[in-house]
């Protein structure tokens, strides 16, 4: 089925085999901005760093740390260089309370602790992972099932734990308790990965063939491959993309190409053909679907090359299936959205982690707010001597606070102008502007 703006078009295969093409049809289709998603994208601008803070505090014994303790975790958070970290945490009085511990020699130290608020927050989303758990382990396999050797350095997994919903400590708490599924394993490059021990078939179904109703004709390891029908993926563009009837054919002509399952076995395919950008497409379709909030950033995917047994250049896919795929430039990174997924700004299904995550970030908002208004002057101290905190200028907190207050925040300085693609000469397949 595809959507262009208010238009269904529903397509369908005849019925006859279908071969793969020799060569990938050379289409440009234009990047053009979605002001809807974006603001999705920039809205959660500090809440990751935000929440791993909410998580290392919480779970230190005293239920609160040194600001010294926590600087060892900046490379985790992903903080700017040039942003002190005492500075980020005083942006949101409302999460973090901070206080004065004496020492030595008359001195004393900063630390900060969860306010009580947030710690109520905190257990609440402690409570939906314990009873997400089994949901948890599932989702953690079948990412494992979608690489080739069912195995992922815990560096890759680190770096999508945050958009799979996986606990902070996963790999303590989540891991151990499942030996029959997985198992930690030295790789060749000395890392430590994580490897999945058991093939579960019944994991083996996209979500794409899910909604469309159809199961794992093969029943096997690795999934099943659909020849005689072609199942299209969902797809929306952005207002006023303006589709060429070009385009818009060879669009339809691509939906009914065979789909190949992202758990199936992949090796037969020629890289150079339509049908094997079809399957590249669907691994990332599942992948964003395995994601709470269905989008991860676009580095992310890259790592994943090599594991996802996939060509050079892989990525391109994005820019050429626009409709099904939004990237984002907003946050100084590049995130993938999942067009599906979306109404204006909102999920069409949301997970209970994301609620959790809505309500840190209107605790961060009236936090912000607070502070411009001069709510927050100084800090407790266990000596009983304040500390003026808001001294140190902060620009990008302010920042911060117009974005948080604006749903329709818009800064083109944050987006380049076009995707890169196959060909300079080939043909362009977007005649609108950039989206309202």
């Amino acid at each position: 089925m595809i959507f262009l703006g208010f238009f269904v078009v529903r397509v369908r295969s005849a019925g006859t085999h279908l071969c793969q093409r020799r060569y990938l049809v050379n289409v440009k289709l234009k990047w053009v901005k979605d002001k809807t998603l974006d603001v999705v994208v920039a809205r959660e601008m500090d809440l990751r760093p935000t929440c791993l803070l909410v998580s290392i505090i919480s779970s230190h014994p005293r239920q609160c740390l040194p600001i010294y303790h926590l600087s060892r975790r900046r490379r985790q958070l992903g903080l700017p260089d040039d942003l002190k970290l005492s500075t980020f945490i005083r942006r949101y009085p409302t999460i973090f309370h901070e206080f004065q511990m004496p020492e030595g020699g008359g001195s004393s130290t900063l630390w900060f602790r969860l306010t009580d608020e947030a710690s109520k927050l905190h257990q609440e989303e402690i409570n939906i992972l314990q009873q997400s758990e089994i949901e948890l382990v599932e989702r953690l396999q079948k990412l494992l099932m979608l690489t080739r050797d069912r195995i992922l350095p815990l560096q890759t997994v680190e770096q999508l734990k945050w958009d799979m919903g996986l606990p902070y400590d996963y790999e303590d708490w989540l891991v151990p308790r499942y030996p029959q599924f997985f198992s930690f394993v030295r790789l060749p490059d000395d890392r430590i990965g994580l490897k999945l021990l058991v093939w579960d078939s019944h994991l083996a179904i996209s979500a794409l063939q899910k909604n469309g109703d159809i199961t794992d004709p093969g029943g096997g390891q690795g999934g099943g491959v659909l020849h005689e029908e072609g199942l299209g993926f969902p797809i929306g563009f952005t207002r006023g993309f303006g589709l060429k009837r070009k385009c818009m054919e060879w669009l339809e002509e691509w939906q009914k190409l065979p789909y190949t399952s992202p758990y199936a076995d992949a090796s037969h395919l020629d890289p150079r053909t339509d049908v094997a950008e079809k399957r590249i497409v669907g691994v990332f379709h599942e992948l964003l679907n395995l994601t709470i909030q269905k989008k991860t950033e676009r580095k992310n995917m890259s790592n994943l090359r090599k594991p996802l047994g996939l060509p050079q250049k892989f990525t391109k896919v994005f820019g050429r299936h626009p409709g099904i795929f939004y990237i984002s430039h907003k946050c100084a990174t590049d995130t993938v959205v999942l067009r599906e997924a979306y109404s204006r700004q909102e999920l069409l299904y949301k997970h209970p982690l994301v609620g959790i995550r809505e309500r840190y970030v209107r605790m961060m908002k009236a936090g912000l707010l607070n502070r411009s208004r001069g709510l927050y002057k100084k800090t407790t101290s266990v000596s009983g001597r304040g500390n003026a905190w808001l001294a140190e200028e902060d620009d990008e907190g302010l920042r911060q606070l117009l974005l948080l207050q604006d749903d329709d925040y818009d800064d083109d300085d944050d987006c380049s102008v076009d995707e890169h693609n196959t060909s300079s000469s080939s043909s362009s397949c977007s005649s609108g502007s950039d989206g309202d």
